[in-house]
């Protein structure tokens, strides 16, 4: 049985994450070292060995040291033993509460890095039909079984060019939600270059969340984000969020940036963007094919690493215009739920996606992949098969996660990204492994930081 820590240095701080009970402890430098040569079972004595291993310290720093660890070892909060695993197969499928919509296979921006082929998902250019999009919620109400929270995700390409669709699709699933026991709750992601007043405001009213897509400074945004007609993307996206944000009161959003091998130099985007007046913000490194000019390869990792230690720095730092990143937020007090620690997502069983022709599919980023479409909304069938194969797939299935420290933060990372990149939807893919692994450090000394000033 897995009894796994995991040490690391941030922030000034030396850390401890005990896995199995999501414990984070802060230590001085003499327990840091001990643990290079301690594991479980603990004995309640210091161990004689750990004298001669740890000479720059005084063996009654090493005895004191050594008692408080084994303190926090018998209250199970250090090498705690791996519950989960036992329930892993009992957790199978699940009802489907999710959906990704596909409104529009096609896209008014050529964006250089997108995963779907610039909008169009390697098929033709094509929106979607208000009458797909009440199969689409049909169908989510129909497997969903008792699930009473159902979510709907609005997307493409750009699904303000199927508006229509967005709106009709709402409409109607307001219309016949209560007689079904259900509520649905919206989001939608956009790049902005439609939106009006008309559209804003509706957003702002309909959509408990949404994600807006802008890559940070304009000079970066320019680059890889390529209007129809040759204007600046930047100047014409900025104004309209900024008008959505300032409308948009306490509900949820998030501005949603790629970085790529172009700006590694990622926090002065992220900086720019809060600059704006944007307080919740996110910057995602691009998944891509290796040989791409702009892919971010396991050499540029070191400068990436750097890069998230830069931002954390001036995160911990700053005293005014603070701001979220989305992923240097950790809940330690709660977290997920025991399945979402184990598998994440839930693509492909909780989760689906559905295109302007009514296909199923696993997600957004299965899309196109014939292998893994799961059926059609028209003719009515649906892959359980392909379903039953990801219940299946959880953190002790992949490869390589059972003996990592960070699987129950990550679930075991993106299934599509492990099929389309290593060829296995149970081998994750190493790169987006290792950034995210560097992104939770940062995350947990964030959570450090704060508490520490908060007692201080």
């Amino acid at each position: 049985m897995n009894h796994l820590i995991h040490k690391f240095k941030q922030l000034g701080y030396n850390i401890v994450l005990d896995v199995s009970s999501n414990g984070v402890h802060v230590v001085d430098d003499c327990a840091y070292d001990i643990l290079d040569h301690v594991s479980a079972p603990m004995s309640e004595e210091c161990p004689e060995e750990l004298f001669a291993k740890l000479s720059a310290y005084s063996e009654q720093e090493i005895r004191d040291n050594y008692a408080e660890l084994y303190e926090l070892y018998k209250e199970g909060i250090l090498f705690s033993a791996d519950e989960y695993e036992k329930f892993s197969d009992t957790m199978m499928k699940s009802p489907v509460k999710s959906m990704c919509l596909n409104v529009a296979h096609d896209c008014n921006l050529r964006c250089e890095y997108c995963f779907a082929q610039k909008g169009d998902f390697g098929g033709a250019r094509c929106l979607m039909t208000p009458e797909t999009g009440k199969k689409a919620i049909d169908f989510l109400i129909a497997n969903s079984a008792d699930r009473q929270n159902l979510e709907l995700d609005f997307f493409g390409g750009e699904p303000l060019m199927a508006w229509d669709t967005v709106v009709e699709t709402v409409n109607y699933a307001r219309s016949i939600e209560k007689q079904h026991g259900k509520n649905f709750r919206f989001t939608i992601t956009t790049n902005g270059l439609l939106l009006d007043d008309e559209k804003i405001e509706y957003i702002n009213r309909e959509m408990s969340n949404c994600v807006l897509s802008l890559d940070g400074r304009k000079e970066v945004t320019d680059r890889t984000r390529s209007t129809m007609n040759g204007k600046s993307a930047y100047d014409i996206i900025v104004p309209k969020f900024q008008k959505l944000v300032e409308n948009r009161g306490d509900k949820d959003y998030y501005v949603r940036a790629t970085f790529t091998k172009y700006n590694l130099d990622f926090t002065d985007d992220v900086l720019h963007i809060r600059d704006l007046g944007f307080e919740q913000l996110s910057a995602e490194p691009v998944v891509t094919d290796p040989k791409m000019p702009f892919a971010i390869n396991e050499c540029d990792l070191p400068r990436v690493f750097s890069e998230y230690d830069r931002l954390a720095q001036v995160m911990a730092d700053r005293t005014e215009n603070k701001f979220n990143f989305f992923h240097f937020v950790v809940d330690l007090d709660q977290g997920p739920c025991a399945i979402k620690r184990l598998r994440g997502c839930g693509c492909g069983n909780d989760y689906v996606a559905v295109t302007p022709e009514g296909d199923i599919y696993p997600c957004h980023q299965f899309v196109g992949i014939e292998e893994w479409k799961m059926g059609n909304l028209y003719d009515g069938t649906f892959d359980h098969d392909i379903k039953t194969t990801f219940a299946k797939t959880h953190i002790y299935s992949k490869i390589g996660c059972r003996d990592c420290w960070a699987k129950f933060f990550c679930s075991g990372g993106c299934n599509a990204n492990a099929f389309i990149y290593e060829g296995d939807i149970r081998k994750p893919h190493k790169i987006s492994c290792e950034m995210q692994k560097k992104r939770l450090e940062c995350a947990l000394g964030l959570a450090v930081h704060r508490a520490v000033k908060e007692q201080s």
